[in-house]
Formats: C-alpha cells, sequence, structure tokens
C-alpha cells in the first residue's frame, strides 16, 4: 500500500510521527509535507497528495493543517476525492463505512498527538460498508 501525506507549518510534528507509525507497518509513503515551522500554504501541499489519490499512485492520502478545513476543501476539487475532516475516532470509522474517504484530513491544533495515531490506525483498518452507501457515493462527483 502507499499512502501519499502532506502537511502545512501546524503539522510537521504530526507528520513525522504518522510517517514513523505507516513506516512500521510496511507501508510506503509519498512524503508532500513540509518539516518546518515556517508559514506555508496549505494548497501546496493538499494538491499533490489529492492528486496522487486522484490518480491512482496512491491508494490513500492523509492531510494535515491546523484545522484541516482548507486542506479538506482543496483536495476535494478533485473528482475521484473523497477527503474527510475528522477530530474524533467515530468520525473516521464513519467516513470510512459510509463515505469511502480516500484522504483523512487531521486538524493538527485541535486534536493530540495521540488521538491522531489512532485515528491514521482506524481510517486504515475501517473497511467501506458499500451496499446503500456506495449509491450515495456514487452520486457525489459533479456532473
Amino acid at each position: 500500500m502507499k499512502i501519499a501525506i502532506g502537511n502545512d507549518h501546524a503539522g510537521p510534528e504530526y507528520k513525522l510521527a504518522i510517517v514513523k507509525l505507516l513506516e512500521s507497518k510496511g507501508i510506503t509513503i509519498e512524503n508532500y509535507g513540509t518539516d518546518t515551522l515556517d508559514s506555508v500554504d496549505y494548497p501546496d501541499f493538499a494538491n499533490p497528495v489529492a492528486k496522487a489519490v486522484n490518480d491512482a499512485t496512491a491508494h490513500k492520502g492523509i492531510l494535515s493543517c491546523g484545522i484541516a478545513n482548507g486542506v479538506a476543501m482543496t483536495a476535494n476539487k478533485y473528482p475521484n476525492v473523497r477527503a474527510g475532516l475528522c477530530w474524533t475516532n467515530e468520525i473516521v470509522m464513519l467516513i470510512r463505512q459510509h463515505n469511502d474517504a480516500n484522504i483523512l484530513c487531521i486538524p493538527a491544533r485541535f486534536t493530540s498527538l495521540p488521538q491522531a495515531l489512532n485515528m491514521v490506525d482506524t481510517f486504515l483498518n475501517t473497511a467501506f460498508e458499500g451496499g446503500r452507501h456506495q449509491t450515495r457515493v456514487d452520486k457525489i462527483k459533479c456532473m
């Protein structure tokens, strides 16, 4: 499995911990995030992650920034992306089960690092339920 990961200046610590977790599971990582606390523009990091997921060069993506809404909005511009903004593990489970989300967006300023790592684990290990949810997911793309 390959995961594309990106972050702005609010998320380097989270990214490094998430990369370590993913590598411990034998997952290949495409790192598009910054490693510094210097102010940067989140779309510069969200776009390559979303493009990788959209084009299927990565199986899933993980984005992190201060509130994660901007990276979610950016990523969801791509037709094959379903990015979900999550701040609890229950929400992560539901975006996978009901929405087949393929990008997890983590608000670094509103989740603890242990909570974020738990959410990543849930994101990776929760399956899409399909069924009635597939019909709804099929209607997400703009015509």
